[in-house]
């Protein structure tokens, strides 16, 4: 089932914005240049007639034609307009002509951008991969390019730090492209040059390969941390390389990448930008603010750290109830609220994220779309999601919590960035009878919200007062 009937995005029939990013609307009956953009800096140059009122399936059924799409995979893909502050997967409905001509109100609504900021900011059309494609589908294309369109967008993401990982993922899969690359024939001398010729952040993620910077950097001597990463990512290109004169398979090489980048559950998620309270610091107790990215897929929700690269709370759809709350005084924050099972000092208790941000309704919208498509999924297509998608029956227990078991044992450990540090949360804590918040509780209490996947799990409970209490 494909994202069209997803509520989230506002439709672009109603069109009042004046602004015309495409083109004017004085020439929109002729044949218009159009570019859609694909991951790895390329793009897909269209002549496209009536671009005012060209709908995405319109232009997907061309970009497939251009791309050598096949018809048996054309869903993995959708369009996207994005830009540094805002990106929106559309509906095959969607005109994107429209759209780019909403961008700043869209902007308006959505994001916290200065009006200078939003007033310079211009969207691209993408192709990408559709969020709502499920991983086992992906698993089983074995058409090069269509695997090269997803791996070009993977590598990118891991590149950008997007999707952190952990250096035996990072060092492995930087193998990997330098193998796409360049071959797999390459002796230690060929792939040593090669590597510097084109530098570790072509490889390792960017983060990685620049280091922290500033003078301890430098104390420590920079030269021999990029020595030591280079000998790394040339020991794991000497496992996959072939002797000179025999060539691996490169569908061979990018199932591998992708089957890796497989393993972290964020994993084809669409981001959202929000900000989470620090725990309070000081005798003053001043609570300040933490920039998070928010990845919502198929499988759950994700709040990563925008600086330290790492999970900061997973949850699966079956492990949370959410809301959003809009600003009831001017100076307030949209919130996306996250309830989720926790402890204090041994005691269960209930505890609340709030995660203040302008696209917390996209967001709560993104959520419940996507537990209707799991719901709608239940039997045959629940079992083909990797196993993570596999359905509880209502009102039993989740045997394994953290969703990472098998093959995904690895990432259990504590220093893992894909593990979550609720530790390190700044949440709030309630009674069942919800009229006073506190920091235990003696039994578990029901939910606050009403959107939640499972009712025998999570039952609403009528609050009287603020949450902002205690």
């Amino acid at each position: 089932m494909e994202g069209d009937d997803c509520s989230f995005l506002p439709d672009s029939s109603d069109d009042h914005s004046q602004r015309g990013s495409v083109a004017s609307s004085a020439t929109l009956s002729r044949a218009q240049d159009v570019l859609v953009y694909i991951c790895g800096d390329s793009a897909v140059h269209l002549s496209v007639e009536g671009l005012g009122s060209v709908s995405v399936q319109e232009l997907a059924r061309s970009v497939r034609e251009a791309l050598h799409i096949p018809e048996s995979v054309q869903d993995v893909f959708a369009f996207w307009l994005s830009s540094p502050l805002l990106e929106l997967q559309l509906k095959a409905r969607h005109q994107p002509y429209k759209l780019c001509r909403q961008w700043q109100d869209l902007l308006y609504r959505f994001t916290e951008a200065s009006e200078e900021d939003i007033s310079q900011d211009e969207p691209c059309l993408q192709y990408r991969r559709n969020v709502f494609y499920p991983k086992s589908k992906e698993l089983q294309i074995n058409d090069e390019g269509v695997l090269r369109l997803l791996y070009e967008e993977a590598r990118g993401n891991i590149l950008s730090g997007r999707y952190p990982c952990d250096p035996e993922h990072w060092t492995g899969l930087g193998a990997l492209s330098l193998a796409l690359h360049e071959g797999t024939g390459l002796d230690g001398q060929q792939c040593s040059t090669t590597i510097r010729k084109k530098k570790l952040s072509s490889y390792l993620p960017a983060h990685v390969a620049m280091g922290s910077g500033g003078l301890l950097s430098t104390l420590r001597g920079k030269s021999s941390r990029q020595t030591g990463l280079e000998h790394n990512l040339m020991e794991e290109y000497r496992k996959i390389s072939t002797p000179a004169g025999s060539a691996a398979e490169p569908t061979q090489l990018l199932h591998q990448y992708l089957n890796t980048c497989h393993a972290l559950p964020y994993y084809g998620c669409a981001f959202f930008f929000g900000e989470i309270d620090k725990p309070g610091q000081g005798i003053l107790q001043r609570v300040k603010r933490k920039a998070v990215n928010v990845g919502i897929c198929l499988e759950g929700v994700y709040v990563m750290d925008v600086k330290e690269k790492h999970v900061l709370l997973g949850l699966h759809f079956n492990e949370l109830s959410w809301d959003h709350s809009y600003p009831e005084e001017q100076g307030d924050s949209h919130i996306l609220w996250l309830e989720f099972d926790g402890d204090e000092d041994g005691t269960p208790v209930n505890k609340l994220l709030k995660i203040y941000s302008k696209q917390a309704e996209l967001m709560s919208g993104f959520i419940e779309f996507c537990v209707e498509l799991k719901s709608a999924s239940e039997g045959g297509a629940a079992a083909e999601m990797d196993g993570e998608l596999s359905q509880q029956p209502a009102g039993q227990d989740v045997s394994n919590k953290n969703g990472r078991g098998g093959r995904r044992g690895m990432l259990r450990r504590q220093s893992s960035v894909v593990c979550s540090r609720v530790h390190s949360l700044n949440t709030i804590s309630y009674v069942d009878n919800g009229k006073e918040i506190k920091r235990l509780k003696p039994k578990r209490a029901a939910s606050f919200f009403t959107r939640q996947v499972s009712a025998p799990a999570y039952s609403a409970v009528q609050v009287t007062e603020s949450l902002e209490q205690g």
